[in-house]
């Protein structure tokens, strides 16, 4: 890749870890600490939540007709992101042996904590569950295809596309067929 390119990747980097060093400045006056991998509040800050939460029987009766009524498609949904999660598993488990790819730790991408969340009641509690596990899971696939793309075919597409995937920016121009040959298995030994 050209050192122009390169640079800018670099910046992209260094802005987005400038990001989240403010979000977490932004974050600290909530009144929680990460502690073995979970957030923990102390306890005044819990007791507060839990005054905040609002009944599920004023919840459902403050509703919107057209939210209670699309809940139904809503939840039959997630057989497919169930589906999907052991699809994917099954595949990188053969497959990313077979071609002696890293695996992919699913617990790097399907984060659900929301429902620690002593403000929420339990259908906000189910609710976050259910979007923190199907972004997970569309996380996880991104990252497995992203892999199997990397590995397969490497090459950049001739248009601009939305929201390329990390590896994306290290594939080959469109049109460098010589490139191509030159830096597949480079790409490839990445993946190891």
């Amino acid at each position: 890749m050209n050192q122009e390119l390169d640079r800018l990747f670099a910046q992209i980097h260094a802005i987005e870890n400038e990001i989240e060093q403010r979000l977490a400045e932004h974050r600290a006056p909530f009144g929680y600490r990460i502690a073995k991998g979970k957030a923990a509040f102390e306890p005044p800050v819990k007791e507060a939540h839990r005054g905040q939460r609002m009944g599920v029987l004023r919840y459902l009766r403050e509703a919107r007709f057209k939210h209670l009524v699309t809940v139904p498609v809503i939840y039959a949904s997630a057989l497919a992101f169930l589906l999907l999660d052991a699809t994917l598993t099954l595949y990188q488990w053969i497959c990313f042996s077979a071609w002696g790819i890293a695996r992919v730790r699913r617990r790097d991408y399907i984060v659900v904590d929301r429902h620690r969340l002593g403000y929420l009641n339990v259908i906000d509690k189910m609710n976050c569950v259910y979007c923190g596990y199907a972004n997970g899971i569309l996380a996880y696939a991104r990252e497995i295809a992203g892999r199997t793309e990397q590995y397969w075919c490497p090459i950049r597409h001739a248009t601009q596309i939305r929201g390329a995937h990390s590896r994306y920016k290290e594939f080959v121009d469109y049109g460098d067929a010589a490139g191509y040959r030159a830096r597949l298995e480079e790409l490839r030994a990445k993946l190891r």
